[in-house]
């Protein structure tokens, strides 16, 4: 009776601990999106406070006046298409390392998680140096290609250790149907991997959609500025602080990451759990 009394405690206190937490992180949301639907006025003198009437004119400004379709849709292209690579690329190459049986996988392994360990401050400058001698710098290709480049190593280390749970007699008996190794791959292993596959989507989505500082460096015209760089220069100047304005946007371009994470969260946890535990 002791023993289940003590673990019902431990498991109240876990859950007040944890409420607790999520009430800190919520804390920015709330002052967002009430702060959203405000005059500037209001958000300078009652910044706490709820709006005293629902006011859209900040949506209807921001809408206008930063071209915010513009920006969104070269946001949701970034971010789309890396993602169709990052994914494809990630998940073949993890398939190959934790399926190959000789001593040089490990050390294949090593070589495409190594850039984890390397800061992107000691890579910016060759980085824009190398764009701009191949004529991809200030376009959208270009920086998808980065995107891609930066952002594979760790689903590849994600994807290898989920593979690993996968018994390999589902590719033998594949093989002995007469499957080749894209069909193996694409109808038997790669949906396997959806769980993982929504983790990855999921972080690299949070990373690419709201990175700031790579398209700062490689993005010069407005025409293909996305949403953290062109809210920035609209809204936040060396004289000039749009608040109002500013929090609106970043309402708008926390949408679709929220509505693509209520889609995918069941699946997140255990795709985080299997590749740890595997890898």
């Amino acid at each position: 009776m002791k023993s289940l009394k003590t673990q019902q405690t431990y498991r109240l206190l876990l859950g007040i601990a944890m409420a607790a937490v999520a009430l800190l992180w919520l804390i920015p949301v709330y002052f967002m999106v009430i702060n959203s639907f405000k005059p500037l006025k209001e958000v300078l003198f009652t910044t706490a406070a709820f709006p005293q009437s629902l006011y859209f004119g900040n949506i209807i400004r921001v809408w206008k006046g930063a071209n915010y379709f513009r920006l969104f849709i070269n946001s949701a292209m970034v971010t789309s298409i890396s993602l169709f690579f990052i994914v494809l690329f990630g998940s073949m190459c993890g398939w190959r390392i934790a399926r190959k049986t000789s001593k040089s996988a490990p050390m294949l392994l090593n070589y495409f998680i190594l850039p984890l360990i390397v800061p992107f401050q000691a890579i910016m400058l060759p980085l824009v140096k190398t764009l701009k001698d191949i004529g991809l710098i200030d376009s959208i290709p270009g920086l998808i290609l980065v995107y891609i480049a930066m952002a594979s190593p760790m689903p590849i280390y994600l994807y290898y250790g989920y593979v690993r749970s996968i018994p390999g007699s589902l590719e033998e008996s594949a093989v002995i149907d007469g499957a080749g190794v894209n069909r193996t791959f694409f109808t038997i292993i790669f949906p396997l991997l959806s769980p993982m596959t929504s983790t990855i989507i999921i972080l690299q989505s949070l990373f690419i959609w709201n990175d700031f500082l790579l398209p700062l460096i490689v993005l010069q015209s407005d025409r293909f500025k996305t949403i953290p760089v062109g809210i920035a220069g609209q809204f936040f100047g060396q004289y000039q602080f749009q608040w109002n304005l500013g929090i609106t946007a970043m309402m708008l371009a926390s949408l679709p990451m929220i509505i693509l994470y209520l889609f995918m969260q069941r699946k997140i946890v255990s795709g985080i759990v299997q590749g740890a535990v595997k890898g």
